[in-house]
């Protein structure tokens, strides 16, 4: 069974694969008579599969990262060359399939399309029309989408042959077996600065001093700009600007929906062929031989494909009424809908909302405000751009517009005040004294310009100065070392005696594993616990305290542990598939250096100039 399904996931992933990547490619305008960019032994590399795929990851790295890349910038990436190099690859594998005799019979590609989602109608089974249409559309035969589709399924038959007979590392499942499942058994208690018979005692200047000179780096201010800078921030002027009653009332009018919200459910819908086959389902419902989502789940769909999300009743038609006198769960229906007959499931009732506009006309106030007030700023941008431009300085600007005048001390970590902007934070890490000033803006949609008037060197600072925080670092220092050492002696103790009256309670754990967790211990606690022999007692420390510890048992692996077992065999499982992605990536090398493989690279400019 598990056989077939990772077969069957396998299967689908090509498929969405070769589906998803028909869609979204005509904006790349290609033209051109050529139809191949080149070969891998006798078979075509087609231009459309490099820049289909060249134009899906463009896509799906603008996704990531949030922004619009030009083409420069995929170069920079190595994008082009990964997805030339990726088709390459395949091709050449679905060259060698064919070498070899390996190729799937018709029936096979069949049932593959048939099965593909994106090729169903709105019953669940395949349509022919929208089969053809989406193929049409993407300027595809069906002869040519059957025959990728086909050197696709040889090829995934090739690489089973070459991975799946490689074994599962029983040696490996074993040492890991061991190595999880071992336990500890022992006994601990914290000791802090409480437990010393007395306090530290003041520090002398002269400690003070030698602590000082030892660990000056802890006393020494990191590189400091001092920056005359000028900001105007929409909350600066916001409550100066008059907001007529009327201006309120149009925005309140105008966001009506989100302050009364009339009653509505969180709905999904199932959709069927005709009345017949949806009053049949229904029913088998009302027999309890399937629950809703096993209906979805035959259909091929999952639950996220019929979600319809929070709906009001005029938006159900015909099925309004009828949904709006569910409860919660239950599943109502059949009711007829654009698409067809349907069965509807209430997940939730969400009550109706009614703000009125006394009470929204603060935040309503705010808002149009905020808007009001970055309005006001944006006009006024060009008018200081310009006077930056003429050289107007930071105590110009302040006086001359509504900018107002700061000062600020910058350094790595300074976020007071104006520096709480990222905005203004990158600004200044980059500015220098000589620069030019600019005005930019911040994420509010205020403004700001900055001077940097002096960059001061990373110095100590003075010990009189530092003289608290000296104090401060010496004793922590100094107390850490006391508690240690009382626990050390206390290790030696409990290592001839055991844990004695006079200590205090030890705390035990029995039966840990090395992902325990033990609170109130220090990192990396329970690995040096399993370092120690059995018996053995150390003191370790934690923080400016410490914990000694005593070793009272190790236990070996249970390996009647089902638990531990199933673990075992999913690491097991996890390292087979890692040694076949090694094979298989050394086997597709091995055959692509012995296949003649010619690109034309003018063929692949052409490509990319398309993208540009």
């Amino acid at each position: 069974m598990a056989k077939k399904t990772a077969k069957s996931v396998a299967t689908w992933v090509i498929l969405a694969l070769l589906f998803f990547g028909l869609i979204g490619f005509g904006a790349t305008n290609l033209s051109g008579t050529s139809r191949s960019l080149g070969s891998a032994g006798e078979k075509d590399i087609p231009i459309q599969d490099y820049a289909r795929e060249l134009n899906r990851q463009i896509n799906q790295l603008q996704q990531q990262t949030g922004t619009s890349l030009g083409f420069a910038e995929v170069e920079a990436f190595g994008l082009d060359r990964m997805v030339l190099s990726s088709l390459v690859q395949r091709r050449t594998l679905e060259n060698e399939a064919a070498q070899l005799g390996i190729s799937v019979g018709d029936d096979r590609v069949a049932a593959a399309i048939r099965s593909a989602a994106p090729f169903r109608g709105l019953d669940g089974s395949f349509d022919r029309e929208a089969y053809r249409m989406t193929l049409n559309s993407n300027g595809l035969s069906e002869t040519e989408y059957e025959n990728g589709l086909r050197d696709t399924l040889s090829r995934e038959l090739l690489q089973r042959a070459v991975s799946t007979g490689i074994p599962a590392p029983e040696p490996y499942a074993d040492t890991v077996a061991a190595y999880l499942g071992e336990t500890r058994s022992f006994e601990w208690i914290e000791v802090t600065a409480d437990d010393l018979e007395e306090p530290v005692a003041e520090p002398s200047d002269e400690q003070l001093q030698t602590f000082y000179d030892e660990n000056i780096d802890q006393f020494t201010r990191p590189e400091t700009k001092s920056i005359t800078y000028v900001s105007l921030t929409p909350a600066m002027i916001a409550d100066e600007l008059d907001l007529d009653e009327e201006a309120l009332r149009d925005m309140y009018e105008q966001r009506m929906s989100d302050y009364v919200r009339p009653e509505r459910r969180l709905v999904e819908r199932l959709v069927f062929r005709d009345d017949e086959a949806a009053q049949a389902a229904f029913d088998r419902l009302e027999r309890d031989e399937v629950d809703f989502d096993g209906l979805v789940t035959e259909r091929g769909l999952s639950l996220a494909d019929i979600d319809l999300g929070d709906m009001g009743e005029d938006e159900l038609g015909a099925a309004g009424e009828g949904v709006f006198a569910a409860d919660t769960g239950e599943v109502v229906g059949p009711f007829e809908t654009d698409l067809g007959p349907a069965l509807f499931r209430v997940n939730a009732v969400l009550a109706a909302q009614e703000t009125p506009f006394e009470e929204a006309r603060e935040e309503l106030s705010e808002e149009l405000g905020s808007v009001r007030a970055r309005q006001v700023i944006e006009g006024s941008a060009e008018g200081i751009t310009d006077l930056i431009a003429g050289g107007a300085s930071m105590e110009d600007l302040a006086e001359r517009t509504d900018l107002e005048l700061g000062t600020i001390d910058y350094s790595e970590g300074t976020e007071d005040g104006i520096a709480a902007y990222a905005e203004f934070r990158n600004a200044a890490d980059e500015a220098a004294p000589e620069d030019f000033p600019e005005l930019l803006e911040l994420s509010d949609g205020g403004v700001f310009a900055l001077r940097v008037d002096e960059v001061r060197a990373p110095e100590p600072i003075p010990f009189e100065e530092a003289r608290e925080d000296v104090a401060a670092a010496w004793t922590a220092t100094e107390t850490a070392a006391r508690v240690i050492t009382y626990a050390e002696e206390l290790a030696d103790r409990v290592a001839e005696e055991g844990f004695t009256d006079d200590m205090p309670a030890p705390a035990a754990e029995t039966g840990l594993d090395r992902r325990g967790v033990v609170g109130g211990t220090p990192p990396g606690f329970l690995g040096e616990v399993f370092d120690m022999a059995e018996g053995e007692t150390q003191a370790l420390p934690n923080g400016e305290g410490a914990v000694v510890v005593r070793l009272s048992a190790v236990t070996p692996a249970d390996p009647e542990d089902d638990t531990l077992d199933n673990e075992v065999q999913q690491f097991a499982e996890q390292a087979q598939q890692g040694i076949q992605q090694e094979v298989m990536e050394t086997f597709a090398r091995s055959v692509q250096t012995r296949t003649d493989v010619r690109i034309d690279e003018a063929a692949v400019n052409s490509v990319n100039a398309s993208f540009r």
